[in-house]
């Protein structure tokens, strides 16, 4: 059974990194495709929202497979973690205007282009490792090194969502 306090710390952690690597299935067959997206954290809704382009074939690709993989990374607080859930490509005009926000103008003129697309990804499972950040962990690493001990990095958890 999953522990609520480690859902919360995925939603946390997705939450506070924001960007990651959607990874979906390219073409029909077993090849994979990663790209950075930025990533919108819904728990109400159980989701993660992205604005997408429906000239890009992301659509296409989540219509063979709709399987996807999410992977977040925060390489300077050693965080990091990974999404697996199905995804769906919407027309949802309101989404975009909620989830429009500047930086989006490095893609669109504005949140009515009619090529934006919302990509939802509803989580299914999640692992995260969650270290006490860059400094301490090195010097773990060193100690453990140094006398052979097994260092404490953090924790590792998968979490059923």
């Amino acid at each position: 059974m999953p522990h609520h306090s480690d859902q919360i710390r995925v939603w946390d952690l997705i939450d506070s990194i924001k960007f990651a690597m959607l990874v979906t299935h390219d073409g029909q067959g077993d090849e994979l495709r990663a790209r950075p997206m930025h990533a919108h954290g819904e728990r109400a809704d159980d989701a993660i929202y992205f604005l997408t382009d429906r000239r890009h074939h992301k659509d296409d690709e989540i219509q063979i497979n709709d399987n996807v993989c999410v992977a977040f990374a925060d390489t300077d607080s050693q965080r990091y973690l990974s999404v697996t859930g199905t995804a769906t490509v919407l027309d949802d005009r309101q989404r975009v205007h909620d989830l429009w926000d500047a930086s989006n103008r490095a893609f669109w003129d504005d949140e009515n282009d009619p090529n934006i697309r919302v990509l939802r990804v509803r989580p299914s499972m999640a692992e995260f490792w969650d270290s006490p950040g860059k400094i301490v962990t090195s010097v773990k690493m060193a100690a453990a090194a140094l006398t052979g001990a097994k260092p404490d990095l953090g924790e590792n958890r998968k979490v059923s969502l």
